[in-house]
């Protein structure tokens, strides 16, 4: 049993570990593909947040956030591996917060081309949620030290 849990916690992870590893490898000065891609998305979302609270939401440096991007998805992906509970955490920020910016198929109607991909992905990374969230309410269930009963001792006369 404790070698299929960390393959499978090996071949879950790999997706988040080898996307961390290509955008580090992508990254150059501008951020990379993953910069171009999130620039448009991050405007409409701090264009819709700033109208709900009515006030201005600051400039990101888009380096920074793909920077953090890759530092969730690496290093939670590794801990994740180990069965580190923190990993588990650090991979549901990165859903948390990059899947309805990355995935915005609310803001397609259901005729254009673009809906179908984005709502499969979205749906895609729920279920990676709910995977996580798996993890750590099972581990969460195991003792961290199981005691062991000891019988009477037999007496000697």
């Amino acid at each position: 049993m404790g070698f299929f849990s960390f393959l499978g916690r090996v071949l879950f992870a790999s997706l988040f570990i080898l996307s961390a590893w290509q955008m580090f490898n992508d990254f150059g000065v501008d951020g990379g593909p993953a910069a171009k891609e999130l620039i448009p998305k991050l405007a409409v979302a701090k264009k819709h947040i700033s109208s709900l609270l009515g006030v201005a939401v600051p400039d990101i440096e888009i380096r920074h956030i793909v920077a953090t991007a890759i530092f969730l998805k690496g290093i939670g992906g590794i801990l994740f591996v180990i069965g580190n509970t923190f990993g588990a955490f650090l991979l549901l920020v990165y859903l948390v917060f990059t899947t309805p910016l990355l995935y915005d198929f609310y803001n397609y109607s259901p005729k254009d081309s673009e809906f179908d991909p984005l709502l499969n992905e979205f749906l895609q990374s729920v279920a990676l949620f709910g995977a996580l969230l798996f993890f750590i309410g099972m581990k969460n269930l195991i003792p961290r030290r199981q005691l062991k009963k000891k019988g009477p001792k037999a007496k000697t006369t």
